[in-house]
C-alpha cells in the first residue's frame, strides 16, 4: 500500500559549490521519483519534497551521508501523493528570499548572532514567567488562518518586505521586550532574528522546529490558535480535530480555513474564502478589473 509523506527540512551551512550540490541532489530526488522544491546557496540547504514512504526514506539516508547535512532535522507530514506537480532544485542567492544576502553570517554551526532557539516546552516556560511578544515571521496572508494568540503580523506580502518593515521604525517600541519570532518550519525565523539582533532588539528568541514542531508537540492545547498553511496543494493543515477556525471568507465573510489562489493566472495572492465561494476566487483586483472590462465590452 503507497504512503505519501512529506519533508520540510534545511540547514544553514557553509557549502564551497552550491552547483555540484544542485546536481546531486537533483540526480538523488530524481532517482527516487520525489517532487517539490529544493533550494541551494553558498549558505546552505532548503527544502521541501514528497514522495513514497520508502523513498523518502532514502533521501533522507542519503542525504545525511553527506556531512555538513549530517545534523539536519527533517520534519514530516503526511501527503496526498500529488502535492507537488513537479521537481525543482535550484541555486540561489539565498535559501530564504530576504533580499539581504550580505546580512547573512554562516559557519558550520549555523548562522551566527540570531536569535536564541526555543524548544516547545522552553516557550511554555518562557511565557509562564514574563510578558514576551510573538513576532510572526511569514507573509501576512498565513496568519490569517492561524497564528499564536496576541501575535504582531508584520503587514508583509513577501519575506522580502521585512527589511522595510524593520527599518521604518515601527517597530523599535519593542526593541527592550522579549520577542519570539516564529514561522512555518523555523528557517524565515533563523534569518528574521538575526536581522532583528542586529538592528538592536535586545532579547529576541526563535522558536525551534517552527509551528510544525509545536504543533506536533501541543496540537491545539497550547498557545496556537487555527490552521497552519502550507506551500502545497493541501493549502493548510490542522494539529488535532479542535483546531479553532480563525479564518473568514474574503467575499462573505464566513468562518474559514479555506485558502486558495486568486484565479487569474498571473497573479500571486492567497486568498481566504468558504467552500461556497470557491469556484470563483479572484483577488479584489481582478476582480474590480474584470469587472469594469465587462462594462466596457461591446454589447452585441
Amino acid at each position: 500500500m503507497a504512503v505519501p509523506k512529506i519533508i520540510l527540512f534545511y540547514a544553514f551551512t557553509p557549502l564551497a559549490d552550491p552547483e555540484a550540490i544542485r546536481l546531486w541532489q537533483r540526480d538523488l530526488a530524481e532517482s527516487l521519483k520525489l517532487t517539490g522544491r529544493i533550494l541551494i546557496s553558498s549558505d546552505g540547504i532548503n527544502g521541501t519534497v514528497g514522495g513514497e514512504l520508502r523513498d523518502v526514506k532514502r533521501y533522507v539516508r542519503k542525504t545525511r551521508e553527506y556531512a555538513p547535512f549530517a545534523s539536519i532535522d527533517f520534519t514530516w507530514s503526511e501527503g496526498r501523493g500529488d502535492d507537488f506537480p513537479r521537481l525543482s532544485v535550484r541555486v540561489r542567492d539565498e535559501i530564504v528570499s530576504f533580499g539581504a544576502p550580505g546580512e547573512l553570517s554562516v559557519d558550520e554551526n549555523g548562522v551566527v548572532g540570531g536569535g536564541t532557539k526555543l524548544s516547545p516546552e522552553e516557550l511554555h516556560e518562557l511565557v509562564a514567567r514574563t510578558d514576551v511578544t510573538f513576532f510572526d515571521g511569514r507573509n501576512a496572508f498565513e496568519a490569517e488562518i492561524g497564528r499564536f494568540d496576541g501575535a504582531v503580523v508584520p503587514d508583509v506580502a513577501t519575506t522580502r518586505d521585512f527589511v522595510e518593515q524593520l527599518d521604518s521604525g515601527r517597530y523599535d517600541h519593542l526593541k527592550n521586550s522579549p520577542i519570539v519570532t516564529y514561522c512555518t518550519g523555523g528557517i524565515r525565523c533563523e534569518v528574521l532574528s538575526s536581522l532583528m539582533v542586529s538592528r538592536g532588539f535586545g532579547e529576541v528568541y526563535q522558536l525551534d522546529g517552527g509551528i510544525v514542531k509545536y504543533g506536533e508537540t501541543f496540537g491545539d492545547a497550547g498557545l496556537w490558535k487555527g490552521s497552519l498553511y502550507v506551500f502545497d496543494k493541501r493549502m493548510s493543515i490542522d494539529f488535532s480535530p479542535e483546531a479553532a477556525v480563525i479564518g473568514h471568507c474574503y467575499r462573505c465573510g464566513t468562518p474559514t480555513r479555506n485558502m486558495r489562489n486568486c484565479g487569474e493566472p498571473s497573479c500571486r495572492e492567497q486568498l481566504v474564502v468558504c467552500e461556497e465561494h470557491a469556484t470563483a476566487t479572484a483577488c479584489p483586483a481582478h476582480e474590480a478589473a474584470l469587472a469594469l472590462a465587462n462594462e466596457e465590452a461591446p454589447r452585441p
